[in-house]
């Protein structure tokens, strides 16, 4: 995966882009991601590209929620090159790839997991490659 670095310097400089003041929030890794999540929806409402740093940070906070919300490691949800997580109970993986797969864009992991992209849509037209028994989050999106 990828080593983009999150910052609040990355942050402001998105946020300056969008005409929004400057992050005011602790340098906390959750609270810098969860500031991103605000900032890369805002750069999309207003037809802006994100950063990448920012778009990482916001990857992994939604990541990070979807392994809280269903703890467990049968399915591995990937976002590369920013991230990936395992999550769902039942049988663990050890080696290898794992059998449940859910992989995605991150432009398309944030809009599933925010709700601005439906689960069957974005399956149907290969934005997400779900493979494994396991693998349909339809029930555990948006969060």
């Amino acid at each position: 995966m990828s080593r983009i670095q999150l910052s609040s310097t990355a942050l402001d400089a998105q946020l300056a882009e969008l005409g929004l003041p400057p992050y005011s929030g602790t340098d906390e890794p959750a609270a810098l991601r969860a500031a991103c999540l605000d900032a890369v929806l805002a750069a999309w409402d207003a037809g802006a590209e994100p950063h990448r740093p920012v778009l990482k940070g916001a990857v992994r906070l939604l990541l990070d929620r979807l392994a809280a919300a269903a703890p467990g490691r049968s399915v591995e949800v990937r976002v590369p090159p920013y991230a990936a997580v395992q999550c769902v109970e039942g049988p663990r993986h050890t080696r290898g790839t794992p059998p449940n797969v859910v992989e995605t864009d991150a432009v398309t992991w944030i809009g599933l997991a925010t709700g601005r992209t439906g689960w069957a849509e974005a399956v149907a037209d290969g934005r997400v490659r779900a493979t494994g028994p396991r693998a349909d989050l339809s029930g555990r999106l948006p969060l």
